[in-house]
């Protein structure tokens, strides 16, 4: 299986005419967020692709159009309360943020959580315990999971990193400690995650966490893995 990773910067290779010839073979797209919806509606279209993804706490613009509902109610606000993305911004992509689902297409189990720390009180910013529970919301399924397919999850995507590995000192790019504990759990065979940026193309992306392995997917990163869904069956 071949993925094409995307995350916090544009690319201009993905932007350009060769795209559908350069990533003809790629199964499917998969975001970390902090991208504009607009990039991922250029993307599904040129290369005929699904895009899963999930929001950063940048390149809001498209949802902040929508924080005011008719009755004046903050859109975010009921979708950090009830996990419900009835609201938000979509555009024919996958919309993981707390959401964790199989594809039969593909023989994944994905499964989102986006924002990252909390720092500045802006939209998609969580507190340690805040994203604690968001996963508490999610272990049934999981659990469902695990009865049903063998497994919790294949792939989770997450806008921040786990804390300590590859992200910042700064409470704004601190990683997310109840992450750690999740793969210890859960055992996904991916964590991939942005928001920290690598300008040096030489910089370390990959890291591992007992059975999980961690990617930094900032600006475009390919991922191949022939063991992973329908072509490792």
């Amino acid at each position: 299986m071949k993925i094409l990773c995307i995350s916090d910067a544009t690319d201009t290779l993905i932007y350009s005419s060769v795209a559908p010839t350069l990533y003809k073979d790629v199964d499917f797209v998969i975001s970390a967020g902090d991208l504009p919806l607009r990039y991922y509606d250029y993307i599904q279209t040129m290369l005929r692709k699904d895009v899963y993804y999930v929001y950063g706490n940048h390149n809001l613009e498209d949802f902040d159009r929508m924080m005011r509902g008719g009755k004046g109610e903050n859109v975010f606000e009921e979708f950090a309360r009830t996990g419900s993305a009835h609201m938000m911004p979509q555009f024919g992509g996958f919309f993981m943020d707390g959401r964790c689902q199989y594809y039969k297409e593909t023989d994944l189990i994905i499964m989102g959580l986006g924002g990252s720390m909390l720092y500045n009180n802006g939209n998609s910013q969580y507190t340690e315990k805040q994203m604690q529970r968001r996963i508490s919301k999610l272990v049934p399924r999981l659990m469902y999971n695990k009865r049903k397919y063998g497994r919790a999850l294949d792939i989770l995507i997450t806008h921040a990193p786990p804390r300590g590995m590859g992200d910042g000192e700064d409470l704004c790019h601190k990683g997310f400690e109840c992450f750690l504990s999740f793969m210890e759990k859960y055992r996904p065979k991916y964590l991939l995650h942005g928001h920290v940026h690598l300008d040096d193309i030489n910089a370390p992306r990959i890291s591992e966490f007992m059975d999980t392995k961690v990617i930094n997917i900032y600006k475009n990163y390919i991922l191949e893995d022939d063991t992973l869904g329908r072509r490792g069956s």
